[in-house]
């Protein structure tokens, strides 16, 4: 898992140095507007988030889920690997709306194919809805398993934090998945977060009132 973790870190800081290099030269440009110029400007960059998920279940496996995304004004662009299942990937291509000031809120309905151990389609979304220091995330799909239409299945992950400060969040976060087996159909738990310019650290743990709480840690970066 930690070999996993390494190569995807590494791919995350030279697609992020490519990506930062790209949308500084497309960027420049003379104008006579300059409100203009900045719209044009964040409308042709590339914007880059990459993140590992480890996660540590008790009497199985642990493992490694990696996640990268690209977008470019309205085109959102993402690839999967361990959310639907283990030694299954997924590749995504969504449509982003936004808005609001003060009440902000994003939302991208998604459409991705699934591969590996498990094959087919799914509709999918995500979306955020922020409000002073809150914030609250939510992501989902529906699987339509190609192989067996009983191992169809809707995951979804779900937070709601409070920021007290620019670098520090908290919260509760829960989830519905089937890469494991637990007793609880829907997952509910903590979480505390940390930032440092570009990157994010995440701990996050769930049913913490059972005996071997599920661990989960989540290191991101985005330019």
């Amino acid at each position: 898992m930690f070999k996993l973790i390494a190569i995807v870190i590494g791919i995350v800081l030279l697609a992020g140095r490519a990506v930062a290099d790209d949308g500084a030269t497309e960027t420049t440009g003379a104008t006579n507007t300059p409100a203009l110029a900045i719209q044009e400007g964040a409308d042709k960059a590339w914007s880059f988030s990459a993140s590992v998920y480890g996660y540590f279940v008790p009497d199985d496996r642990d493992y490694a889920q990696p996640t990268i995304t690209l977008d470019r004004g309205w085109l959102h662009l993402e690839a999967r690997y361990n959310y639907e299942n283990l030694e299954t990937g997924s590749v995504w291509v969504g449509y982003n709306f936004g808005g609001g000031d003060k009440l902000a809120w994003e939302f991208t309905p998604m459409l991705g194919g699934v591969f590996g151990d498990t094959k087919g389609v799914a509709p999918g979304y995500k979306g955020s809805l922020s409000w002073w220091k809150l914030e609250l995330y939510s992501e989902g799909e529906y699987v339509f398993d190609a192989e067996d239409s009983s191992g169809s299945f809707f995951y979804c992950w779900n937070e709601l934090t409070l920021s007290p400060v620019d670098w520090f969040r908290f919260g509760l976060v829960s989830q519905r998945t089937k890469v494991y087996e637990t007793d609880r159909d829907i997952q509910r738990g903590l979480l505390a977060g940390f930032s440092f310019r570009a990157w994010d650290l995440t701990a996050y743990v769930f049913n913490p009132d059972d005996g071997d709480p599920i661990w989960v840690v989540a290191v991101a970066v985005s330019f």
